[in-house]
């Protein structure tokens, strides 16, 4: 990785909507890249990494800043051109270990490598002039317009943060806009079939890796100071899978009993359904469901790195009903396709593919596969609804919906919680996590019985 400004440019145009609408996630492109380099020094792949997240997840703000200095506005420049003055003032306004001459210099040499020797005079413009005046830069008024200056300072749509005040208020809105520019640690489930909580810790530690407690959950570690999970032997060895504590509180009140069946419908890539499997201690059997092979074949090597024996991971489309399932399954865990609102902080991409429309189209997809799902439930058995997202239409009435047409009722989550996490929502079956507000993902997770015959 001797260029790794090079790489990171590469991923931000094959990432840029504006390029190509079947364009590479970018957590995924990362990801090819930092495979592709796993042998290179920690720094670049670092860089690398730091270089592309951060541009892609300041995108708005670095818009907002390059359109008062370029006569041509950013949604015009070439899509080269775009994405080295994105980089550039990424490195300008927030990697300070950066000298902003570097930011410049690098990025003509770049533009003058790839054929636009005519356009590098252009970038070097626009970019000092930044570098010289970023003082001066202008921001919005919030008196004026909060939800354009909300928009602006934490590089989010405006229509999203409409979209949430019309449930949420500011105070709220804004906190949890915040919490989606923070740096993310990694969290870390502890399998206890596998290895104590401690052991892992230490094994960590001995590596110089950063550990703490998670906040919700016992099996949870945050760690930071790392290079890649696959340099960590417990990773490697299987002892842990990386989950946040809100899918893991999510798998945890399914509250499954030794023995049991266990169906996990669209369960890529694999996090719920391998903290269950390691709950039922090697008893029971948990079928882990996802659509195509791609995501099956994340969890088979999940599952090929774990070595636990009661869990199967099979192809399928949720949307069609497996007869050969119809009332087998002592719980189901539905933790459906959705708009990804809540994890918007992990995957920069999601603030600027998900629409409104869109919203209204997984709602239905939703209820298609529910349709499924609750057919194979055991009468007197678990329904587990969950979702990574904080739109009332995929959630809330979605849980009334299934209660309201079908023959389930609430389950009262309050005794079932952590300790230090009240939300009065739980007593009617359902609770909804938020970024900024909990100590981890924003998360949906309904609980309904069926009701015996």
């Amino acid at each position: 990785m001797d260029h790794p400004r090079e790489l990171a440019l590469d991923v931000l145009i094959k990432v840029d909507k504006k390029v190509d609408k079947k364009e590479e996630l970018s957590h995924i492109a990362v990801g090819n890249v930092l495979e592709k380099y796993q042998l290179a020094p920690k720094r670049d792949r670092a860089f690398f990494t730091r270089l592309v997240e951060g541009t892609l997840e300041r995108e708005i703000t670095i818009d907002y800043v390059i359109d008062q200095f370029s006569k041509t506005k950013v949604r015009k420049c070439k899509p080269l051109i775009r994405a080295l003055l994105r980089m550039g003032v990424y490195q300008i306004l927030y990697m300070d270990q950066v000298p902003d001459s570097a930011a410049c210099n690098e990025s003509v040499k770049l533009a003058k490598k790839r054929g636009f020797s005519r356009l590098s005079g252009f970038v070097n413009g626009v970019l000092r002039n930044i570098s010289r005046k970023k003082e001066e830069i202008i921001w919005p008024n919030r008196a004026k317009n909060e939800i354009f200056y909300l928009s602006v300072k934490y590089s989010i749509p405006e229509w999203i943060l409409r979209f949430f005040a019309k449930t949420y208020k500011m105070d709220v809105v804004e906190k949890m806009a915040s919490s989606f520019i923070q740096n993310k640690e990694t969290t870390l489930c502890c399998l206890k079939s596998r290895a104590k909580k401690e052991e892992i810790r230490k094994e960590l530690e001995d590596e110089q890796v950063v550990v703490r407690d998670g906040q919700l959950m016992e099996k949870a570690l945050k760690i930071s100071n790392y290079d890649s999970l696959y340099r960590l032997k417990p990773f490697r060895d299987g002892k842990c899978t990386v989950q946040d504590e809100s899918s893991m509180l999510a798998a945890s009140l399914s509250d499954v009993k030794k023995d049991q069946i266990v169906l996990d419908l669209c369960s890529a890539p694999g996090g719920k359904a391998i903290y269950i499997a390691d709950e039922l201690c090697g008893s029971g059997k948990v079928i882990a469901r996802d659509l195509t092979e791609y995501k099956t074949d994340l969890m088979e090597d999940n599952l090929e790195r774990i070595k636990l024996t009661n869990m199967e991971v099979q192809i399928s489309d949720a949307r069609i009903l497996d007869k050969q399932m119809i009332e087998k399954a002592d719980v189901v865990i539905a933790d459906l396709p959705c708009s990804g609102l809540g994890i918007m902080g992990r995957k920069n991409d999601i603030k600027y593919h998900v629409t409104e429309e869109s919203l209204k189209e997984l709602a239905s997809l939703q209820r298609e596969i529910l349709k499924c799902a609750v057919q194979y439930v055991k009468p007197g058995g678990i329904l587990l609804y969950s979702t990574c997202t904080i739109n009332p239409q995929e959630n809330e009435k979605n849980y009334q919906w299934i209660i309201e047409n079908f023959d389930y009722s609430p389950v009262d989550l309050t005794k079932e919680l952590p300790k230090n996490l009240t939300i009065d929502t739980a007593k009617d079956g359902y609770i909804q996590l938020l970024p900024g507000i909990h100590p981890c993902d924003g998360f949906f997770v309904g609980k309904l019985r069926r009701k015996s015959r």
